[in-house]
């Protein structure tokens, strides 16, 4: 007969080191050689879990064997386990096969064609499936363990980090674990600052982020960025020191239970607290919090003005067949009058009330001086970071500047012809550099914050024009800008009160001063306590 064989082992590693395959492969030649039958292909998987069928080889072999007419008779398994480990599949796919006329063989497992001796292949198939799952049991009890003591279980670390053998004398083979890759990190820490200071100006989102490292030829690991993969990194807590092992089921990708999660101390690439602000930033923008309704509507304090009574947001309302407008509770439309106590207030009211506020008892000369000395003293502790991406961009340019000049050497010596993807290396190589350049320059003006060169006279002109700004309710301005400033608004009936954003007004004033007028995004806690019941109170 005209037969297939098909060799597998679960893992790559066993693939490289194991002598399994080659010794499934010599028993099944020698039993075709002993029985007379004609090898037509083999098939050989080198590191697939026999638990599914997502396996390329196993895949070709099924899509081979139901041709019409088929290849081969038969398809030969050293034991049934290496067709498969579940019970269920194993049972679907042999069917599968049987319909097209291929029986399935193990050499080591010969059963009968008869009743009993399908029988005897379904007691295997299930005590192969059972002893599958108990070794994963218990290897995943081993994994978690040695998590706890602070090793590596993966085979491909976090971007950013890399892994380092230990050879403990007391330890089973050689120990994981991760440490900084030097060569990858300043890339993540300058993703982080990206996101959450934007650069030269510019906001920066992850489909922006993504399109800068594209634009400038840096891939992640020889592959392009994305917006999905910035996001993931910018999520993964391994940046913050806490790496999390067992987080996912790796079939089903789903997420597991926290209580089965095992967080393993490394080393941090960004503090915690930079990467908290990063967190809350990605919350803030996300669309379940700010949706587009809320940005696109021309209500000047949608999405901000919230009940302090009972915690829900305050909607548009009418009166009078829309001849009256007014702020109402939430709760007090969905449910019913008696739900909250708080009153609904006149629209007009409410937003003239807030936008005097914030022009007469924020935009003050004296109350900008005080935010201005809070945040000289926050930029104090902030230089590290500053210097360190300065340091990491000017390593890039150093770096870039010795290839290209060896590029030149190599062409001038004729080791290399000067053709035509010769010059477009050596052209985008002078676009990056001109690009670190401008970085560069960006990075020194942050380093040095326009905010701690403002005077006293700078901030009284900045101060009166966004209050005439502010009062004039054409073009939309009001209710951007509030938006920028202001996080939250809250009214219990009686008293408004107003959160927001400290820095971000400071850095408006700074880049007025520059001649630019765009506002920069999400620096929390500007407000101090104005000590008035109508207006700002923290």
């Amino acid at each position: 007969m005209a037969v297939a064989l098909y060799a597998r082992v679960s893992t790559t590693k066993q693939a490289d080191k194991d002598l399994s395959i080659p010794d499934q492969l010599r028993q099944m030649r020698e039993w075709c050689k002993r029985n007379g039958h004609v090898i037509a292909k083999e098939y050989i998987e080198p590191g697939a879990s026999a638990t599914d069928d997502r396996r390329p080889e196993f895949q070709q072999m099924v899509a081979d064997a139901t041709l019409k007419p088929s290849p081969y008779e038969v398809v030969i398994v050293h034991s049934l386990s290496r067709f498969f480990r579940d019970f269920i599949e194993f049972a679907l796919y042999e069917r599968r096969l049987n319909k097209a006329g291929v029986k399935l063989i193990s050499i080591t497992q010969q059963t009968s064609d008869d009743p009993s001796g399908e029988m005897a292949r379904r007691i295997f198939s299930m005590f192969d499936e059972y002893q599958s799952k108990e070794n994963g049991k218990h290897t995943l009890r081993a994994m978690k363990e040695n998590a706890r003591q602070g090793f590596f279980n993966g085979s491909r670390p976090p971007f950013g980090y890399k892994k380092e053998e230990l050879d403990l004398p007391a330890a089973k083979g050689k120990k994981k674990r991760l440490v900084i890759d030097e060569t990858e990190a300043p890339t993540m820490r300058r993703v982080f600052d990206m996101y959450l200071h934007g650069l030269n100006g510019k906001e920066m989102g992850c489909k922006e982020i993504a399109a800068y490292f594209n634009e400038r030829g840096q891939l992640l690991r020889g592959v392009k960025w994305s917006r999905n993969r910035v996001h993931q990194l910018l999520c993964d807590t391994a940046y913050m020191g806490q790496y999390v092992f067992n987080k996912k089921n790796m079939r089903t990708l789903e997420t597991k239970p926290e209580t089965e999660w095992v967080v393993v101390p490394i080393p941090a690439i960004i503090d915690k607290a930079a990467f908290m602000a990063v967190a809350e930033k990605r919350h803030a923008r996300s669309p379940k919090v700010t949706t587009a309704s809320i940005t696109g509507s021309p209500t000047l304090l949608t999405g901000l003005l919230r009940c302090d009574n009972c915690g829900a947001g305050m909607t548009t309302a009418t009166g009078k067949s829309g001849r009256y407008r007014y702020y109402k509770c939430n709760t007090r439309i969905g449910q019913h009058a008696k739900a909250c106590c708080t009153p609904a207030v006149p629209m007009d009211k409410m937003d003239n009330l807030v936008l005097s506020a914030f022009a007469d008892k924020v935009l003050t000369t004296e109350r900008l001086k005080d935010m201005l000395r809070e945040m000289k003293q926050h930029l104090k502790s902030t230089q590290a970071c500053k210097a360190d991406t300065l340091g990491t961009l000017q390593n890039e340019l150093r770096e870039l500047e010795t290839a290209t000049n060896r590029l030149y050497e190599a062409v001038e010596k004729g080791l290399l012809p000067m053709d035509d993807t010769l010059r477009d290396r050596a052209q985008r190589n002078k676009a990056r550099r001109e690009a670190l350049m401008v970085e560069i320059a960006g990075a020194r003006r942050e380093k040095e914050m326009p905010i701690s060169m403002l005077t006293a006279s700078q901030l009284e002109s900045f101060g009166m024009a966004m209050r005439a700004k502010l009062l004039d309710r054409e073009g939309g301005f009001s209710k951007r800008y509030l938006r920028e400033f202001v996080g939250e608004i809250r009214f219990d009936g009686k008293r408004v009160v107003m959160r927001g954003k400290k820095a971000v007004l400071l850095t408006a004033a700074a880049q007025k001063n520059k001649g630019t007028t765009r506002v920069p995004l999400s620096v929390p806690n500007w407000l101090l306590n104005l000590g008035s019941n109508q207006g700002p109170t923290d």
